[in-house]
Formats: C-alpha cells, sequence, structure tokens
C-alpha cells in the first residue's frame, strides 16, 4: 500500500482528512459569516451579559455537584465488585444517549410540582424547583456528571492497584486511602472530566428549556439566547452568541488539552 511522507496509509489519510473538513467547516462557515462589524453591539445588547454570565455560573455549580457525586460513584464502579454493577454502569450512562429533551421531562417528572418527589417537596417546604435558576444546575448536571464518571471511572480502572494495595498493609482504611492515595493517582482524571462536565453543562439545552424554561436573568443561559434569537428572526445576533459559546468552548479543550493531557503529537518517524 502506497504510503505518503511520515508514514500514513493514503487508505487512511483520505477518510481522516474527509473528517476533518466535515467537523472543522460548519465552525469555519461561523467565523467567516459572523458580523464582526456589528459583534460589539450584538454582545453588548441587553440580556446577553446576564444570559452568559448565568451560563458560566450554573455549569460551575453543576460540575461542583458533579464531582461531589461522580466521583465516589465512579470508584463504586472501578473499585467494588457489587451486584449489578454492570447494569448501575448503564443506567448511569443512559444520559449520554438520551435525548435531552426527554431527559428534560424525566425531570419534570420527578422532581416537578406534581413529580414523585416534588410533590413532598413543595408540600412540605412550599419549594417548587422547576423554572428556578436551581433547576438549571439540576438539569445541566443530569445531562453532564455522565461525562465525568466515565472520565474517573476509566482513570481508576487504568492506576495502579498496588499503591493502593501498599497502603491497606500499612493500616491505612478505605477512606483513608482514597482520599491520600487514590485521589493523587487519578487526579488528571478527575480533571480533564469535569472540564468535560463543565463544558457539556455550557452548552446544554434540550433539558434545561423543558425542565427550567427560559426566563430571562433566571433560566435564559447563552444556548437558549441563541435558539430565542434566531427564533426571533434575529441570525446575526445568533451568530454572534454562537460565536461566544464557540470561543468559550475552544478555549476549554484547549486548556484541557495542554493542563492535563499533555501533548500526545507523536514525533515523525
Amino acid at each position: 500500500m502506497r504510503r505518503r511522507d511520515g508514514g500514513i496509509p493514503v487508505a487512511l489519510l483520505v477518510p481522516a482528512s474527509l473528517g476533518t473538513v466535515f467537523l472543522v467547516l460548519p465552525l469555519v462557515g461561523l467565523l467567516v459569516r459572523a458580523p464582526w462589524s456589528d459583534l460589539g453591539t450584538q454582545l453588548t445588547a441587553p440580556g446577553v451579559g446576564q444570559a452568559l454570565r448565568l451560563s458560566l455560573v450554573s455549569a460551575t455549580l453543576a460540575t461542583a455537584v458533579a464531582l461531589v457525586l461522580g466521583v465516589p460513584l465512579a470508584w463504586l464502579l472501578a473499585r467494588t465488585r457489587i451486584r449489578g454493577r454492570s447494569v448501575l454502569r448503564a443506567l448511569v450512562t443512559v444520559p449520554l444517549v438520551l435525548p435531552p429533551v426527554v431527559g428534560g421531562i424525566a425531570l419534570f417528572l420527578v422532581l416537578g410540582r406534581q413529580g414523585i418527589i416534588g410533590r413532598w417537596l413543595f408540600d412540605t417546604f412550599g419549594f417548587s424547583l422547576p423554572f428556578t435558576t436551581a433547576a438549571v444546575v439540576v438539569a445541566e448536571t443530569f445531562v453532564a456528571m455522565p461525562f465525568l464518571v466515565v472520565s474517573v471511572e476509566g482513570a481508576l480502572r487504568a492506576a495502579d492497584a498496588r499503591y493502593e494495595e501498599a497502603a491497606a498493609t500499612l493500616g491505612a482504611d478505605r477512606w483513608t486511602t482514597f482520599r491520600r492515595v487514590t485521589l493523587p493517582l487519578v487526579a488528571p482524571g478527575v480533571a480533564a472530566g469535569a472540564v468535560l462536565c463543565w463544558a457539556r453543562a455550557l452548552g446544554e439545552f434540550g433539558a434545561t428549556i423543558t425542565f427550567a424554561g427560559q426566563y430571562p436573568g433566571t433560566t435564559e443561559t447563552m444556548p437558549l439566547a441563541v435558539y430565542l434569537e434566531l427564533a426571533a428572526g434575529h441570525p446575526e445576533a445568533a451568530v454572534a452568541l454562537s460565536l461566544v459559546l464557540l470561543l468559550v468552548s475552544l478555549a476549554t479543550l484547549l486548556l484541557l488539552r495542554e493542563r492535563w493531557l499533555g501533548r500526545s503529537d507523536v514525533p515523525a518517524a
């Protein structure tokens, strides 16, 4: 089989190039068609700052909740042999493939005012979760936490368990071993999972609009603002807001690569 310079088979290079074009070209189109001359006006329009601030805060809070709940869950899946672990793993990762709108409906049926838990919350405390900023955080956590769990579980499975075994032989209990040995071992995986979780939460739309609604300053995040501008017949404003999300997402993924994953370029032979 013929190879190009660098030893890359043509049979792999051609589809790889086409795949790159397929994924990158729409982003290039967004940059080309962005209203650069009017960008400042579009981004300083009323409500844009609120939407961006809400997106950043809610994504950060969702990531914090995912870390508190997801890291122990990943450890449970990777380090224990509880019965039904495979079923539990499947259930935990369902939000990865579940349409976000369906996730929003499911959250509403459980946490809505007439939901399984929501009715008790309202009758007992007078608290209704849907259509609040907290609902945005819950929706984003639901769809984003599986990214963290999968990343941390993979890191735990790849980590050398002999260090934990050595800590146990020295008398450390499981909690001490987890805190002093396991977490430092998988810290890059936790960090990578947290960044992916944050990026996914930042771009969440379907579950948020279904469970939290679209109230400016309260639940209207940047993805919702993009949709509303497009639906209102303001494509330039929608493109401008989309550009902000693109730049934030790109910066996040570059940070993920350079800070925690390191350079993975393979030198040419």
